[in-house]
């Protein structure tokens, strides 16, 4: 007994079946993709979030009459200089917390040094604390998003961030610091800065407060 011949597909069906099949592949990489964290928020499922919260954006100015203590920290900076509160003594100091990986660090990155240039001879200091990557990485990280102010790697002894313990709770990744010209916490930026002019009438108030 023969088996019937299966009839042959035309070129046009043919031409047809390829094509839906490849929409199929490319609907389902699509799918994928949108189902894929990045990096950051892949670390946070995997359990490794390296300090990085997803919060909103929260400002908390603290009354001059209600600040603590001045907070006296220290460190090595990415080009290994010696960097301590001894050196911004007198000065309205922000210190921002972050890391390279962190996207919500990149993307404020500009503002940052955008209000660090504004306030360039005034009494203003800037200082980062890199809480999770070597020297180099950070240094990678200031080349390619044009920051030009210094940050302590903290990674190795974590005694930057502990040195603000007492003072503020550093849970999020970045956080910000606008430090009085005593030292003392004046106000906190939890999460990535929504543009440069919070900081920068922060800054402003605060140095306002010794004029």
């Amino acid at each position: 007994m023969r088996t019937p011949a299966v009839p042959s597909l035309s070129p046009r069906i043919r031409r047809g079946a390829r094509a839906a099949a490849a929409l199929a592949v490319a609907t389902l990489i699509a799918g994928l993709a949108a189902c894929s964290a990045d990096p950051v928020t892949q670390a946070y499922l995997d359990g490794d979030d390296k300090g990085y919260i997803a919060s909103d954006f929260r400002v908390k100015e603290i009354p001059v009459e209600e600040r603590g203590e001045p907070v006296k920290w220290s460190g090595v900076t990415e080009e290994g200089d010696e960097l301590s509160s001894d050196d911004t003594a007198g000065d309205v100091t922000v210190v921002n917390f972050w890391y390279a990986a962190c996207g919500p660090c990149r993307a404020e990155a500009a503002d940052l040094e955008s209000v660090w240039q504004e306030y360039q001879g005034e009494n203003v200091s800037f200082v980062g604390v890199n809480t999770y990557d070597q020297a180099d990485t950070a240094r990678s990280f200031a080349e390619r998003w044009g920051v030009t102010y210094p940050s302590i790697i903290d990674v190795n002894d974590g005694s930057a961030k502990l040195a603000f313990a007492g003072a503020t709770s550093i849970q999020a990744t970045p956080t910000t610091l606008v430090l009085d010209t005593e030292g003392r916490v004046a106000a906190v930026l939890i999460g990535q800065l929504e543009g440069a002019s919070i900081l920068s009438t922060l800054v402003a108030d605060t140095l306002a407060e010794s004029a």
